[in-house]
């Protein structure tokens, strides 16, 4: 191996191989907004929501590694006909229930380290007033009609039947319906007036057509503006070719009001609440204002023409958020999105994703209750395949990858490496970085940088524990056991290798696993916060005597007898489910 001191710039080299100096398409001083699908409070984490709001912590994350000034918002969706049917059923208050899933979620977000700058909620007074505020200049500029209409009215419970409140057969396919989706069939999104055979939930009752007043966007105003929008839209290519898709079918006005008691009332016509989504997602501007007004900033300096957002989604909400929102946010005056990130779906012990069925995970159930290491659990979500791609969770399939890859490769690196550092001299020692570690170090994080750049989080894991491999390599080669004994200084500055190659590790890895960075800093003796740690900072050399604290696993093998029982809860739930349904 040769030892030569290096020049200490692969991170400007970096910066400037990106055209005009720009990494992930942005300009060093852009602003960036990262937002994520906001949690429905209507039930508990699951798999499901991992899908989205992993991958969207560890690319802010990254983007702060990389020097950006991001802000990452997120919040509950508190409204709608879902939740007033399930505090009904749960005889509580729809509030009462919100509130339940808004600290639950709170919590969840912590538990997982998804680090948001603020966790809103949809029904704090400033969201109501600046969901409100949109709708209006919508009406101001023309872009919103009142009309008589016929919809579904219960005759028996007295009511008009919104959405979840109404079930029938979708014109489409046929398959039972909801009122505003063909949940069970072909996914498209639907008008109540549309479906066949129409029930109320509540009583079972037939349906009948009764005139009532709603208010609509005139959404094909803006068919040739979200061609374009979303022909140059960043992001992954499943939000931008569904969103096409459905937009050279042709747009139809969108009902924007509801007969509903538990929703932010229309404004000026407070018989009707807001379509919840035709308001929760301007959660993202009012979560966003709500953070500057705490921190004394502008928040158009972030949501304006100098910034950059980035919308986090599943693929069951792309044409809310690649065909309504934009169209409120053209209609309304408002900058637009830069990139929607949507994901593939969710399996479960390859099973479609399906809470009545029983094939779903729940993040406090399963995992928390259980020790399931939450770190492993976010780099299995984010390795596990592409982000566009179909994620099909499975207990023996975690159990794989925590045991070969996490135990198997970057565990045993640190591990052994620490160990016989403080073993053989009990602090860090002097030393020169070689030409082939630091170009192996640089090389990955210009990988890193085009794969996170491209949202492509399996491979930027998956080059992380790249380096860790090639570190055991060099361990395994150097062989120190002997040389510590022959060549004492040989040795020594073989390990300084291999301990500089640990640290670059735990600052590339800390996008993915928080808690296993902040380990393997500690156990380094390195001081700081190293969340607040810079990529650059990889390829800068250990300082010596530096006292190594005794070392300590990183990951815990996952037994066979953990699996086979987390694999009897799944069974017994989806037995449970079949013997309801």
């Amino acid at each position: 191996m040769v030892r030569i001191v290096p020049k200490y710039t692969s991170f400007d080299k970096i910066l400037r191989k990106s055209p005009g100096g720009i990494l992930f398409e942005f300009a060093k001083d852009d602003k960036i907004v990262v937002t994520m699908g906001l949690p429905y409070a209507n039930g508990p984490a699951h798999t499901g929501h991992l899908r989205t709001y992993i991958p969207g912590d560890a690319y802010t994350r990254y983007l702060k590694r990389f020097g950006y000034d991001v802000v990452f918002v997120c919040g509950s969706d508190t409204h709608g006909a879902p939740i007033e049917m399930s505090a009904r059923q749960a005889g509580v208050s729809p509030r009462k229930l919100a509130e339940k899933y808004h600290e639950h979620y709170s919590r969840i977000f912590k538990e997982l380290r998804i680090d948001v700058d603020l966790f809103g909620s949809t029904e704090e007074p400033y969201h109501h007033e600046h969901a409100q505020e949109i709708i209006r200049i919508l009406e101001g500029n023309g872009y919103i009609e009142a009309r008589t209409v016929k919809l579904p009215y219960c005759p028996t419970c007295e009511t008009f039947l919104a959405d979840r409140f109404l079930r029938g057969n979708c014109p489409f396919c046929g398959e039972l319906a909801r009122g505003d989706e063909c949940d069970q069939g072909c996914q498209r999104y639907l008008d109540a007036d549309q479906l066949k055979d129409p029930r109320c939930v509540t009583c079972g009752s037939a349906a009948e057509k009764r005139e009532t007043r709603h208010h609509f966007l005139k959404l094909p105003m803006f068919n040739d503006f979200l061609l374009e929008f979303n022909e140059q839209l960043r992001g992954t290519t499943l939000a931008r070719n569904y969103a096409l898709g459905w937009i050279r079918q042709g747009l139809k006005d969108w009902c924007i009001s509801r007969n509903l008691h538990w929703g932010i009332p229309y404004p000026d016509d407070e018989e009707l609440s807001l379509y919840v989504w035709a308001e929760n997602y301007a959660g993202y501007i009012s979560f966003l204002q709500e953070w500057a007004r705490q921190k004394e900033v502008d928040w158009k300096e972030y949501w304006g023409p100098d910034g950059k957002i980035v919308n986090f989604i599943g693929a069951d909400i792309v044409y809310h958020h690649a065909v309504f929102w934009p169209a409120m946010l053209k209609g309304a005056n408002y900058d637009l999105p830069w990139g929607i990130v949507a994901s593939g779906m969710v399996k479960v012990e390859g099973h479609i994703f399906s809470k009545s069925r029983g094939f779903v995970t729940w993040v406090e159930e399963d995992y928390i209750q259980n020790g399931i290491d939450l770190d492993a659990l976010r780099y299995y979500v984010l390795s596990y395949t592409g982000h566009i791609k179909d994620l099909d969770f499975t207990w023996k399939g975690f159990q794989i990858k925590v045991n070969n890859e996490l135990v198997g490769i970057l565990g045993n690196f640190a591990y052994r490496t620490l160990l016989f550092n403080y073993k053989n001299f009990g602090e860090i020692q002097s030393g020169l970085v070689s030409e082939s570690v630091q170009k192996e170090i640089t090389q990955a994080i210009e990988d890193i940088r085009e794969a996170v750049s491209s949202f492509k989080f399996k491979e930027a894991v998956d080059r992380v524990m790249q380096l860790a491999a090639f570190g055991n390599t060099i361990f395994q080669q150097c062989e120190p056991w002997k040389s510590i004994k022959e060549d004492p200084e040989r040795c020594q500055s073989d390990l300084y290798q291999c301990l500089h190659l640990l640290k670059a590790i735990a600052i590339l890895v800390e996008p993915a696993m928080p808690t296993v960075a902040e380990k393997i800093w500690k156990q380094l003796g390195q001081s700081g916060d190293i969340h607040k740690t810079s990529v650059k900072d990889s390829t800068v050399p250990l300082a010596p005597i530096t006292k190594l604290p005794k070392p300590k696993l990183i990951f815990n093998k996952i037994p066979d007898e953990k699996i086979e029982k987390m694999t009897q809860i799944l069974n017994e739930r989806v037995q449970r489910a079949l013997n309801q349904s």
